[in-house]
């Protein structure tokens, strides 16, 4: 069952494949970088195994991110509107998108509750998810 200390999610191939692989390529290529022998083919070597690590988190990420955050958003709007028939739009600008998010943990009975007191109090998106009693998990995302 999710809940709050167990909703971050890995992704196996590039979590404990790809970038454990990467991360001892570029260690082992910093080493040759100081064991003295052409020191710059392994510093080069290590700057491309540096770029190559950093493009493939950011790349992964930022597709998936940006289609999911729009989800979300959609999501919420409209199990908003099905439980109190109010536009969410009205007060979403209230809310920054991680609060949007850490709301969607929120089962139906206290969706409602919650994003009024998120409005009110000011809540962060931590205490928002801390305040969830009964935890809807989103098994779904990326």
């Amino acid at each position: 069952m999710q809940n709050y200390k167990n909703h971050a999610r890995f992704y196996t191939p590039h979590h404990f494949v790809f970038y454990p692989i990467l991360v001892f390529l570029l260690s082992f290529a910093i080493y040759q970088v100081f064991s003295g022998e052409n020191q710059l083919i392994w510093t080069f070597i290590a700057a491309l195994l540096f770029l190559l690590g950093w493009l493939s988190f950011m790349l992964r990420q930022h597709y998936a991110i940006i289609g999911q955050n729009r989800i979300i958003v959609l999501e919420m709007r409209f199990r908003y509107y099905v439980l109190t028939k109010e536009r969410f739009e009205l007060i979403e600008d209230q809310l920054s998108f991680g609060k949007i998010a850490a709301l969607r943990f929120a089962s139906d009975n206290e969706l409602p509750t919650l994003v009024k007191k998120a409005i009110a109090e000011g809540l962060s998106a931590d205490q928002i998810k801390k305040s969830i009693v009964n935890w809807l998990p989103d098994l779904r995302r990326v």
